[in-house]
């Protein structure tokens, strides 16, 4: 029995390119071209579509970092480049999202730092890079101009403009050919909006990735699903104005009380399991890229992404 798994639906999810190859400009050692769904996820009657990429966080100061990781990771954490390597070399990632943490600090103006961390991961692994810059306004048009420059060429995806500041995020992906991450409170309207406001001011629909922003499982994570779902149902059914592919964080599954107050043996597991199950349904509700901060998460999640997408169990997958 064949079934039509496209339920009338006459719209696609559009493409964006992460990373760039020495042959397009770049020095990566692989590129993406993430979208183009037109179905469901793991509904589409196709098993060469491709899973959902992983993506392992990393900081460049890691005192605002999860406790659980920085005990895990060790020392690996004190050395950003290694720690970039590893996650190519070691934990398999897809991608690397950075984030610029020691930006935090207060009265940050080293901008010229920046440069040479975002310069030295570049260096340190050849996967597309995310990087997430300042969280404070008045220096973001600096920050993130200096990562536009410094990455001109690889087709960085630099996170995150929000309704209330995306218009300096949105001049350094303009001014170096970068895509970007538009985030919007669980809320499709707003999402839309978003995506919008950044089209109007010039910011290609193939260079959006939309981040309906995610809440851990438990925590308001249904909230977070229902977003994602109906955002990709508007896509599917011809709305282009929110037909991006989607990018989620499970990094809320670690400060939730059932990781956070766990014994110190069962902290690993415990966060592990919780950005697994967190991963898995935001994949399941549209993610192209799922992100997560334990190592460990990175190759569980792979392998199930694997069994889902040929319509087998994961029952094995631990």
């Amino acid at each position: 029995m064949v079934y039509d798994l496209n339920f009338g639906w006459n719209g696609a999810i559009g493409q964006v390119t992460l990373g760039a190859t020495r042959t397009e400009g770049g020095t990566r050692t692989i590129s993406y071209r993430i979208g183009g769904g037109t179905s469901l996820r793991f509904l589409e009657d196709n098993p060469t579509s491709p899973s959902p990429l992983v993506a392992l966080e990393i900081c460049d100061n890691p005192e605002y970092w999860s406790p659980i990781i920085r005990n895990y990771c060790g020392d690996l954490v004190n050395n950003v480049q290694e720690w970039a390597k590893a996650a190519e070399t070691v934990y398999k990632a897809d991608l690397v999202r950075l984030y610029l943490t020691s930006t935090r600090q207060r009265n940050f103006a080293d901008v010229p730092a920046v440069g040479k961390t975002v310069e030295s991961v570049l260096s340190a692994t050849g996967l597309p890079l995310i990087i997430e810059g300042s969280n404070e306004p008045k220096i973001d048009s600096e920050v993130f101009l200096k990562c536009g420059e410094t990455g001109q060429g690889e087709r960085l995806l630099l996170g995150t403009a929000e309704a209330g500041r995306y218009r300096s995020i949105a001049a350094a992906a303009l001014a170096y050919n970068h895509s970007l991450i538009a985030q919007s409170p669980i809320d499709v309207n707003l999402a839309k909006q978003l995506n919008i406001l950044l089209r109007e001011i010039g910011v290609q629909h193939d260079h959006i990735i939309i981040d309906p922003y995610t809440g851990a499982l438990g925590y308001g994570f249904e909230y977070s699903y229902s977003a994602m779902e109906r955002i990709r149902f508007s896509a599917l059914k011809g709305d282009t104005d929110l037909a991006m592919p989607v990018i989620c964080s499970a990094v809320d599954s670690l400060t939730i009380k059932e990781v956070r107050e766990a014994e110190t043996f069962l902290q690993d597991e415990m966060a592990v399991q919780w950005e697994f199950y967190t991963g898995i349904a935001a994949a399941v509700a549209g993610a192209e890229i799922i992100c997560v901060r334990h190592p460990n998460t990175v190759g569980l999640l792979k392998k199930a992404f694997t069994y889902m997408r040929y319509g087998t169990t994961f029952s094995e997958v631990k």
